[in-house]
């Protein structure tokens, strides 16, 4: 039986917008990134007292994935060791260990605060994702300069032509400073072609980001 990947839903959340369905759904001007996301949070009447204390990049990949999975009711069909979070980003948590240094830097002013060293690892974000929504399946975080199609693809369908995972959160998550971007897919192995709004294919996600930007 031939099998296929697709990618069934995406979020984008950059230039002080949030995408799903193909559809802009949210704008707002805030100067900072902790304004905008806050302003997201709010408008889509999200509730999770957490999401304050998180760092920036955690609220970024926490976001995407709450405005991505919602009504798509994936624990009625997969169980959560069935779902992946297979995310990338350039910078790793840079803009958080920074946050940390400076509460280090000055002996005369030192106050490491554990609250903050805990978000100094970019896995993070898949952890928060996780804890939310009840995902305990393999998840990695991986490090490479540009967002690379080609890699996430071929890794991804290998989990599912092992077994390892029936479905998918993907994509990229960066922050650094009050510049962001987000750019995560929710993807599934289906007996049924173009059962999805696009393959998932390293072509198919270029041309996704190109029309969206």
């Amino acid at each position: 039986m031939s099998r296929f990947y697709t990618i069934k839903d995406y979020c984008l959340i950059r230039n002080h917008s949030v995408v799903l369905h193909h559809k802009t759904v949210y704008q707002n001007e805030a100067d900072s990134f902790d304004l905008f996301a806050t302003a997201v949070y709010k408008y889509f009447e999200v509730q999770y007292p957490k999401f304050y204390k998180m760092d920036k990049l955690s609220k970024l990949g926490f976001l995407s994935a709450e405005l991505l999975l919602r009504d798509k009711e994936i624990s009625q069909k997969y169980a959560g060791h069935e779902v992946g979070i297979i995310l990338m980003n350039a910078a790793s948590s840079l803009d958080t260990d920074r946050h940390y240094q400076d509460t280090i830097t000055d002996r005369a002013n030192y106050f490491p605060s554990p609250a903050v060293f805990v978000y100094t690892l970019p896995n993070i974000v898949i952890g928060e994702i996780s804890i939310r929504h009840k995902l305990f399946g393999e998840g990695a975080f991986f490090i490479q300069e540009e967002f690379d199609p080609t890699f996430m693809v071929t890794y991804i369908k290998h989990l599912f032509d092992t077994g390892v995972i029936q479905c998918c959160l993907a994509g990229w998550v960066e922050v650094e400073g009050d510049n962001y971007e987000s750019a995560v897919y929710f993807v599934e192995k289906t007996d049924i072609p173009n059962d999805g709004i696009a393959n998932f294919e390293p072509a198919t996600i270029k041309e996704i980001f190109a029309k969206e930007k």
